[in-house]
């Protein structure tokens, strides 16, 4: 139906409208006397408008749901003629708002009443968008619009409350436009501080961090975070976003310039140690068991200090260096054994040896007491070495024989001329030494040494001999 048209259909009332999220409800007065159809009401005392001042505020995340008062009863505000003339009372009187001819006056007042209800419902909705906090300027400007239709509706209701309603919409869109602003501004700084102290994050990063897994694990979780902050200003993200992309694409190229270094070292290892290996299982079979193992103890020193090969062929030169020291320190220590075991036998029979000659007496024979001494000597040298922790004991039994049979040699010495035979004998004595050593020397294939013993031999025997002479003078 238009409004002033008289072909309207006759419709049914509608059910009350649903409750929409959003909205406040509005209680409809039910005191008010409805007009009389065919005549004229009395002007009714102005209704106290209901509407419900929206507070400014920044948007809930969850909306309070708005709740549309249920239909009102146009009675109270308006009526409609026999003859279909419809009207609504307001604060300034009573209009024309159309005619119905769709059916009967209860049929046409319940219209133009569902009317005013959609009307109704609309406000609503922009109340309840106002204290969302949804786009208060959008929200004024349909307001505006909608209360500008107001005294040309085609609706019976409670327009004066409406009206309040719409007004107090309007008055508190720019407070909230403001409100908005502000909380859009602090957003927008919030989350531009928190870029920015990503950004800053990400340039320590690049810059000093050498934990290269730990460092790469939190850029990916800042990129991450950076993804989920809305509404920094274009240019400012622009910016940020350089600072970022920057610091990681320094971090990348630190982290890769120390890995191709890293690899180079490592292929250098490799070469070193590949030497190593050729070196070690080239001394593998030395016998020069003193020499051989101080080179290989320096041959693990320099396999130490040369850093690590790629893995795979780090293990593999590792067991053929290790297995090329097993080769040559198992030689040694069986030849360790032998060694030992040998010198065990040299122990046994230097005790045999002593066994024979502790009891030399030289009380019996000077002369043969000296020769057996000298015999024991020989043999003595001629054995060989004992193990480490025999050789003091048989050392000392060995002294012990060699001092009683000098202790004779001496005390025969001071029985004879005082000055000349002892120095006569002790000559001859030192002439015996040195040609003992000078035996033992030859027997050894040292000749440099036996000619020396011999030399001082001969020099000794000259001084014996002119001792002995000056003493036979006498």
């Amino acid at each position: 139906m238009t409004e002033n048209s008289g072909n309207e259909k006759a419709t049914h009332p509608e059910s009350a409208p649903t409750p929409v999220p959003g909205a406040a409800s509005r209680p409809t007065p039910a005191d008010a006397a409805g007009p009389k159809p065919g005549g004229v009401s009395p002007k009714p005392e102005a209704p106290k408008p209901h509407a419900v001042k929206p507070a400014p505020g920044p948007a809930h995340p969850h909306p309070h749901p708005v709740i549309v008062p249920a239909s009102s009863d146009p009675s109270q505000w308006g009526r409609v003629d026999e003859d279909g003339t419809a009207w609504v009372k307001s604060a300034e009187g009573e209009r024309v708002i159309g005619s119905w001819q769709a059916g009967d006056a209860a049929e046409g007042l319940a219209h133009f009443g569902r009317r005013f209800d959609d009307l109704a419902t609309e406000v609503a909705l922009l109340e309840a968008r106002l204290a969302a906090g949804t786009d208060a300027r959008k929200t004024k400007a349909a307001a505006t619009a909608l209360a500008e239709t107001l005294p040309s509706a085609s609706v019976i209701g409670d327009l004066d409350a409406l009206t309040l309603r719409l007004q107090a919409i309007i008055e508190h869109s720019d407070e909230a436009a403001a409100h908005a602003k502000e909380e859009k501004d602090r957003s927008r700084h919030e989350q531009t501080e928190r870029k920015e102290i990503l950004a800053a994050e990400a340039e320590q990063i690049a810059a000093e961090s050498t934990q290269w897994k730990v460092a790469g694990d939190r850029l990916r979780e800042i990129l991450d975070e950076w993804k989920t902050i809305r509404g920094v200003d274009r240019k400012v993200d622009d910016a940020l976003w350089r600072r970022f992309s920057k610091a990681r694409e320094a971090f990348n190229r630190r982290r890769g310039a120390h890995f191709a270094e890293l690899d180079r070292e490592r292929a250098s290892a490799k070469t070193h140690k590949e030497d190593l290996c050729v070196r070690a299982e080239e001394l593998s079979n030395s016998t020069d068991w003193a020499g051989t193992a101080a080179i290989f103890r320096d041959l693990l020193g320099e396999w130490k200090s040369s850093g690590r090969a790629p893995r795979e062929a780090d293990e593999q030169l590792w067991k053929r260096f290790k297995a090329a020291q097993d080769v040559f320190f198992a030689a040694r220590n069986s030849a360790a054994a032998e060694r030992d075991t040998e010198f065990e036998h040299n122990a046994t029979a230097k005790e045999e040896l002593l066994l024979t000659y502790e009891n030399i007496d030289p009380a019996a024979g000077l002369d043969a007491a000296r020769s057996a001494l000298r015999d024991l000597q020989e043999k003595w040298d001629a054995i060989g070495k004992v193990p480490r922790e025999r050789m003091h004991d048989l050392e000392a039994r060995l002294r012990a024989v060699e001092k009683r049979v000098r202790d004779a040699v001496d005390a025969q010495w001071r029985r004879s001329d005082p000055e000349a035979m002892a120095r006569a004998a002790q000559f001859r004595e030192r002439v015996a030494q040195f040609e003992e050593q000078a035996a033992k020397a030859q027997a050894a294939g040292k000749t440099r040494d036996a000619d020396k013993a011999l030399e001082q031999a001969k020099q000794w025997r000259e001084w014996a001999e002119a001792a002995e002479g000056a003493v036979s003078q006498r």
